[in-house]
C-alpha cells in the first residue's frame, strides 16, 4: 500500500512514512493510492470478532508492507485494553431505529481516544525501529489535545506541543491537557480561534527547515493514521446491527471532519452506508455547504459545543478530492481559492457527487439544549451537546428511508456538565480516573497568534532533542 498527496506533488510513501510525515510537503493530505475491497463474506467472518481483533483485520491492509500482523494485533489488543467498557465503543438502542455508539470509553473520555490509543503505540513501534525521534505539533479545538497528550506523554523519543484556543474550550478539557506533568509535553493557549491553532500547525509544516530540523510529525487527523484507526469503529457497529446484509445510516457529530471522512472510506471499502448525516452547531459551514452548496468563511461564534466551532474542517480537502474526480489541479485550485477569498463554490456536478450520500443540520445552543433535555426525558440518557446535534439530526432523518441509524457519542457528558446540567438538571460526574484534576496545579504557555514566537518555544522546549 502505497500513499499519495492530494495535490499531487509530493512523493508517494509508505505507511511508516505516511505516519512520520503527517502533512504532504505539497500542502496536501495523503490519501491510499487503491482503497481495500472487503467482501461481504470477509464482514461476515468480522461480525463477532472483539473490536480489537477486528481492528487488526480492518487496518492490516494499510499498514502490511511495515507491521506484521502479529505485531499489529498485540498493539491493537494493547490500545484497547485501556478502555473502561469491554466492547471499547458499545452500543445503546434509543429506540426502534436509533442507536447510540458509545465511542467516549477510553482514557479521556473522547471519540479521539479511538484513534489517538493506536496512533502514540504506531509512533513508539516505528521510531523505536528506526532509532530516532518526532516532534509533534497538534491544534485541538477540545479533545484532540488531551487524547493525544494521554497517548504521546512519557513516551521515548517524542516531544508533543498541544496549541488550543484560550478560553474557548471547556474547563474539564483544559485541565485534562493541562495538569499531566510529563517532561515531553508542552501545553500552548493562543489568543485565536481554534481555526488560528490550527493555521499555525500548518505553517510550521510548510516552513520547511523548521519541519526538518525538529523532526516534525502530526496528531491532528490531517495524519492519515488516525483516520485509518477511525474506520474501525464504522464497521464494528455496522457489522453488529446486520451489515452486510442490512444497509445503514451513520449520524456523525463534525467539526475538523476527520470522523466523518472515516466513514466514508468505510464506505469505499464496501461497507453498505447509505448516508451520511453531518451535524453541527451554529457555525454552520458544512450545513450550508450540503444543504446550499455554500461554503463561505464567517466568523467563528463560540458555543456550547466548541469542538465544533469551526470554520474551516482540514479533512474535508480529503472528501473534495474525490468530488473533483481524483484531480490533484483542480483540488488543489480550489483549495488556494477558499483560502484567499473565504468561499469555495462547487460545480453542479461536484456538487451532486459531494451531496450523494452526505445531508447537513446544524443546531444552535438553544437547540442543543433542548435536544439534551429531550434524550434524557425520553430515555434516561445524558448526552454531550455534540452528540445532541447529531441525534437530533437522527430524530429528523431517521424515518425518512426506515433505516437503522447509528449516532456516534463522541465525548463523556462531564466533559461539558454545566451545559448538560443546564439541560437536563442533572451534574454529570468524571469517573473516578479523572476526578483529580480540579485540584492539581495547571501547567501552559500563554500566547499570541504569533509563528515566530511558536517556532521560538518549541526549538527552546526541545533545545536538547534539536541540537
Amino acid at each position: 500500500m502505497k500513499y499519495i498527496s492530494t495535490r499531487g506533488q509530493a512523493p508517494k510513501l509508505d505507511f511508516e512514512e505516511v505516519l512520520l510525515t503527517g502533512l504532504a510537503e505539497d500542502g496536501g493530505l495523503y490519501l491510499p493510492e487503491t482503497w481495500p475491497q472487503i467482501t461481504e463474506e470477509k464482514m461476515k467472518a468480522w461480525a463477532k470478532l472483539s473490536y480489537a481483533d477486528l481492528a487488526a483485520e480492518v487496518m492490516e491492509p494499510f499498514v502490511s508492507e511495515c507491521i506484521d500482523k502479529k505485531t499489529l494485533t498485540e498493539l491493537c489488543h494493547k490500545a484497547y485494553g485501556r478502555f473502561r467498557h469491554e466492547a471499547v465503543t458499545p452500543l445503546k438502542q434509543l429506540d426502534s431505529q436509533v442507536w447510540l455508539q458509545e465511542l467516549f470509553q477510553g482514557p479521556t473520555l473522547a471519540f479521539k481516544d479511538c484513534a489517538l490509543q493506536m496512533l502514540g503505540l504506531f509512533f513508539e513501534h516505528t521510531l523505536a525501529k528506526k532509532k530516532s525521534s518526532i516532534t509533534i505539533i497538534g491544534a485541538t479545538s477540545g479533545d484532540t489535545g488531551s487524547a493525544a497528550i494521554e497517548a504521546c506523554r512519557d513516551r521515548e523519543g517524542i516531544e508533543i506541543f498541544i496549541l488550543f484556543p484560550d478560553g474557548k474550550v471547556s474547563d474539564v478539557q483544559r485541565r485534562q491537557m493541562t495538569t499531566v506533568d510529563s517532561p515531553n509535553v508542552h501545553c500552548v493557549a493562543v489568543d485565536g480561534t481554534f481555526d488560528d491553532c490550527q493555521d499555525l500547525v500548518k505553517a510550521c509544516f510548510n516552513d520547511h527547515e523548521f519541519r526538518n530540523k525538529i523532526s516534525l510529525s502530526a496528531v491532528n487527523s490531517i495524519n492519515w493514521a488516525r483516520i485509518m484507526a477511525q474506520i474501525v469503529y464504522y464497521f464494528y457497529s455496522a457489522l453488529r446491527l446486520g451489515a452486510p446484509e442490512r444497509e445503514v445510516q451513520f449520524a456523525v457529530p463534525t467539526g475538523n471532519f476527520g470522523n466523518v471522512f472515516a466513514g466514508y472510506a468505510a464506505q469505499k471499502m464496501g461497507l453498505p452506508i447509505s448516508k451520511f448525516l453531518v451535524g453541527s452547531n451554529r457555525n454552520d459551514i458544512l450545513t450550508r455547504f450540503f444543504n446550499a452548496n455554500d461554503m463561505s468563511i464567517k466568523t467563528v461564534e463560540p458555543s456550547l459545543s466548541p469542538s465544533m466551532d469551526i470554520q474551516i474542517s482540514s479533512n474535508f480537502e480529503r472528501f473534495l478530492y474525490f468530488c473533483l474526480d481524483e484531480n490533484p489541479k483542480a483540488l488543489t485550485d480550489a483549495m488556494t481559492a477558499f483560502r484567499k477569498d473565504g468561499k469555495l463554490p462547487l460545480s453542479n456536478a461536484a456538487f451532486t457527487k459531494a451531496t450523494e450520500c452526505f445531508e447537513g443540520f446544524s443546531l444552535d445552543d438553544e437547540g442543543i439544549l433542548a435536544e439534551i433535555a429531550r434524550v434524557y426525558t425520553e430515555n434516561q440518557e445524558l448526552i454531550d451537546p455534540h452528540t445532541a446535534a447529531s441525534t437530533a439530526h437522527a430524530k429528523v432523518s431517521g424515518n425518512k428511508q426506515n433505516l437503522t441509524t447509528i449516532v456516534l457519542a463522541t465525548a463523556h457528558p462531564a466533559k461539558f456538565s454545566e451545559a448538560v446540567k443546564m439541560a437536563s438538571g442533572v451534574t454529570p460526574k468524571l469517573p473516578p480516573h479523572l476526578s483529580h484534576i480540579f485540584s492539581i496545579p495547571e501547567n501552559y504557555k500563554l500566547s499570541p497568534n504569533d509563528l515566530s514566537m511558536l517556532q521560538t518555544f518549541v526549538m527552546s522546549e526541545g533545545a536538547a532533542t534539536y541540537s
